[in-house]
C-alpha cells in the first residue's frame, strides 16, 4: 500500500524538530547553567542569547514569510539546516560573551530557516482534513528531542560542553540535511493531492462547482481581531515556554538544591508528557474546538509555572513537568492549525511571518524578565510568577479569537 507522501514530509520534520529540541532547544538551559558557572557570565546576559534568537525571528518573520510563499519551504530548509551546524560549529570556540551573541544570530538564523515555520508552512499545504492531526505528529519531534536533556547534561559533564557543540555541528549537518531533501512544498509538485484524496471527476456541464473557502491575503488577515487575538495569546503562552526552556534547569539546580543530572530529568519527565500533549491532538484535534482548548492550555501552563516556582516537594516538581508538558505539546500544533483554519492558504507564509513579530515578544520578554529578576533578588521567584499569572491571562484572548466572518 502506497504511503501517502504528506505524512512523509510530517515524519522528515518530525525528526528534523527532534534535533532542534535535543541539541538547541532542551539543550539550552544546561549550556546557560554550565557557561553561567565556568565563565560567570550573569542569568540576564546569557538569557540574552535566547532573547536574540526570537528578536531575529521577529525581525526576519516577514521576510521568511515571504520567501517561503515565493519559493517554498524546501530550499529554506536545506539552507537553515547547513547554518545551524556552522552555528555550532562556531559555538564550539567561543571565548567571549560577545561571541556567544555572535553565534546565538547565526544558530537563530539556521533554526529559523529550518525549524518550525518553513515545515508548518508545507503541512498545511499538503493536509486539510487532517491539518492539526499531521502537525501534532511533527511536533512530536520537539517533545521527544527533551528525552535527550539527560544525555546531553550527562555528555557536558563527561565531555566537556564545547565538545557536545562540535558534535550536535556534526549531527546536524549529516541527519539533517537528507532529512530536509525530503520536505516538498506541495502534492501538485509530485503528482499528488490533498490528504491524498483522489482526483475529483471533471466536472458535468451544468454542474456547479463546489464553493471555495474564503483565502485572506495579508493585509486582510491584519483588518481581522482574530490575527491579533491570536498572535497575543500565542506570544503570552511563550512567555512561559522560553523562560522554562532558559531558567527552569538553573532553579531547579540552584534555587531547589537538585543535581544537574536530576534537573535535566525533570525535564525528561516535561519532554514525556508534551509527547502525550501531542499524541492527543493527533488523536482528537481535528474534532475539537481549538481555541477552547488553547484557552484551558494557557491555565495549565500558568498552574504549571507556579508549582515550579514553589516546589518544596517533589510532587510539585512532577505537576509542573505535567501540566507545563502537556500543555506545551497539545496547544503548540494548534496554532498553526488555528491559522489556516481562519485565513486560508493563498498568503499562509506572510502570516505566518507576521505572527512571528507579535509572538517573538513573549519568546523574548520572558527569558530576560525571569534572568533579570533572578539577578536582582537572588532567586527566579518573583520573575516565574509574574510570567505565570500574565500567561493565565492569556485564556482569554483565545476565547475571544472567532473564525472571521
Amino acid at each position: 500500500m502506497k504511503i501517502f507522501y504528506g505524512w512523509r514530509v510530517a515524519a522528515a520534520g518530525s525528526a528534523i524538530h527532534f534535533l532542534h529540541s535535543a541539541l538547541l532547544l532542551q539543550a539550552f538551559g544546561a549550556y546557560v547553567a554550565v557557561l553561567s558557572q565556568e565563565r560567570g557570565w550573569s542569568k540576564t546576559a546569557l538569557a540574552g542569547g535566547a532573547a536574540l534568537q526570537s528578536i531575529e525571528g521577529a525581525v526576519l518573520g516577514p521576510a521568511l514569510g515571504w520567501m517561503v510563499d515565493r519559493f517554498g519551504p524546501r530550499i529554506m530548509v536545506q539552507v537553515g539546516i547547513v547554518l545551524l551546524s556552522l552555528g555550532f560549529l562556531s559555538l564550539s570556540q567561543i571565548d567571549s560573551l560577545g561571541g556567544f551573541y555572535a553565534t546565538m544570530v547565526l544558530i537563530a538564523l539556521g533554526a529559523s530557516l529550518s525549524g518550525y515555520f518553513p515545515l508548518s508552512v508545507a503541512l498545511v499545504h499538503w493536509f486539510k482534513r487532517w491539518r492539526a492531526r499531521a502537525l501534532s505528529l511533527m511536533s512530536l519531534g520537539l517533545a521527544a528531542g527533551g528525552i535527550a536533556a539527560p544525555l546531553v547534561g550527562w555528555a557536558m559533564q563527561s565531555y566537556g560542553w564545547r565538545n557536545v557543540a562540535l558534535a550536535s555541528a556534526v549531527i546536524t549537518l549529516c541527519v539533517g540535511f537528507p532529512l530536509a531533501r525530503i520536505v516538498r512544498s506541495k502534492p501538485s509538485e509530485i503528482g499528488e493531492t490533498v490528504d491524498g484524496d483522489p482526483v475529483p471527476p471533471p466536472l458535468q456541464a451544468g454542474a456547479a462547482a463546489p464553493p471555495p473557502g474564503r483565502e485572506f491575503s495579508a493585509a486582510q488577515a491584519l483588518r481581522t481581531r482574530a490575527f491579533w487575538l491570536l498572535g497575543l495569546g500565542h506570544g503570552l503562552a511563550l512567555l512561559v515556554v522560553a523562560a522554562v526552556n532558559v531558567h527552569a534547569i538553573s532553579h531547579i539546580k540552584e534555587g531547589l538544591g537538585y543535581s544537574l543530572a536530576q534537573a535535566a530529568l525533570v525535564i525528561t519527565v516535561m519532554t514525556i508528557a508534551q509527547a502525550g500533549g501531542v499524541l492527543l491532538g493527533a488523536l482528537m484535534g481535528d474534532r475539537w474546538n481549538k481555541r477552547y482548548v488553547a484557552a484551558g492550555c494557557m491555565l495549565a501552563h500558568m498552574l504549571g509555572l507556579l508549582a515550579l516556582t514553589y516546589a518544596n516537594h517533589v510532587w510539585m516538581l512532577g505537576a509542573f513537568a505535567i501540566l507545563h508538558g502537556t500543555a506545551w505539546g497539545l496547544r503548540g500544533p494548534f496554532m498553526q492549525a488555528l491559522r489556516a483554519d481562519y485565513f486560508g492558504l493563498r498568503a499562509i507564509g506572510m502570516i505566518l511571518g507576521l505572527s512571528a513579530v507579535i509572538i517573538a515578544l513573549g519568546q523574548i520578554a520572558g527569558p530576560l524578565i525571569a534572568g533579570v529578576f533572578a539577578d536582582l533578588t537572588g532567586n527566579y521567584r518573583s520573575g516565574f510568577t509574574i510570567l505565570a499569572l500574565i500567561a493565565g491571562s492569556g485564556s482569554v484572548l483565545f476565547m475571544l479569537a472567532r473564525k472571521p466572518e
